[in-house]
C-alpha cells in the first residue's frame, strides 16, 4: 500500500497503522520520505504529487499498489476571500485537488490495466461542508476532493476499485500542538466547537482510514466519512 504525504503528522500515523496491520507499506513524500520510512521500518519513495513524471517514478519504485491513501496536501496557506493572493489559491488547488487527481489516475490506470481490484482513500476535511473564516481556499479544495472521490467511485466501481474519503475536523498533529499549546485561546476556541470537547488524534484518523481500506468496508464506496467529534452537528 502507498500513502502520500507520509513523512509527518497524519500521514505518518496512517503509515504506522497499516504497518501494524502487517501490510507492505510504502511512504511517499516530497521531502523526508527516506528518514521517516526508516524510523517506521517501512519503505520510502520521493514523490511530488503535482508532477506526473515524479509520480510515475515513485510508482515504478513502489511496485504494484492495491491500496492508495491520498494524504498529501497543502494546509498552511490561508487568507480571507478579499485578501488571499490569486497565486496562493492556485497553489492550494494544484496540490490538494490536481495532485490528488494525478496520483489517483495513475494508480487506477495500473489497477485497471492489470485487472486488479483495489482501494483508494482520500483525505478530505469537514471544512468542505462547514466554513471557517480565513480558511476558504483550503476548504474549497477539500470540497473538490469530496467530488473527486464520488467521481472516481462511480467510474471505477465496475473495475472492483472502491474510493472513499476521510473528513477530519481539527487534528492534534505535532505541528498544530506546537502552534496551539494546550490552554491557549486559539486551541480553546477550536475545542469549544466540538461536542466531544477534544480534537481528533492522528490515530483517530488513521484508524478510520485502515477500516475503509479493509474488507470490513467492502460495500462502501463514494462516501466521505467525518471524524470530527460531532463538529458538523453544531
Amino acid at each position: 500500500m502507498l500513502v502520500t504525504g507520509g513523512a509527518g503528522g497524519i500521514g505518518r500515523a496512517i503509515a504506522a497503522a497499516f504497518r501494524d496491520e502487517g501490510d507492505d507499506v510504502v511512504l511517499a513524500d516530497v521531502r523526508g520520505a527516506g528518514e521517516a520510512a526508516a524510523e517506521l521500518g517501512v519503505r520510502g519513495v520521493d514523490a511530488d504529487i503535482t508532477d506526473e513524471d515524479s509520480i510515475a517514478r515513485a510508482l515504478a519504485e513502489a511496485g504494484p499498489v492495491d491500496v492508495l491513501v491520498n494524504n498529501a496536501g497543502l494546509l498552511s496557506v490561508h487568507g480571507t476571500l478579499l485578501d488571499l493572493p490569486a497565486d496562493a489559491m492556485l497553489d492550494i488547488l494544484r496540490t490538494n485537488v490536481h495532485g490528488t487527481f494525478l496520483v489517483t489516475q495513475q494508480v487506477a490506470r495500473q489497477l485497471v490495466a492489470d485487472g486488479r481490484s483495489g482501494v483508494i482513500v482520500n483525505l478530505s476535511s469537514i471544512g468542505g461542508r462547514q466554513p471557517t473564516p480565513g480558511m476558504g481556499g483550503y476548504e474549497s479544495s477539500k470540497a473538490a476532493v469530496d467530488a473527486l472521490t464520488r467521481w472516481a467511485a462511480v467510474e471505477l466501481a465496475a473495475h472492483g476499485i472502491r474510493v472513499n474519503a476521510v473528513a477530519p475536523g481539527p487534528v492534534l498533529t505535532p505541528m498544530l500542538a506546537a502552534g496551539m499549546p494546550e490552554g491557549s485561546p486559539a486551541r480553546e476556541a477550536w475545542v469549544n466547537r466540538i461536542p466531544l470537547r477534544r480534537m481528533a488524534s492522528v490515530e483517530d484518523v488513521a484508524g478510520l482510514v485502515v477500516f475503509l481500506a479493509s474488507e470490513r468496508a467492502a460495500h462502501m464506496t463514494g462516501t466521505s466519512v467525518p471524524v470530527d467529534g460531532g463538529q458538523l452537528l453544531t
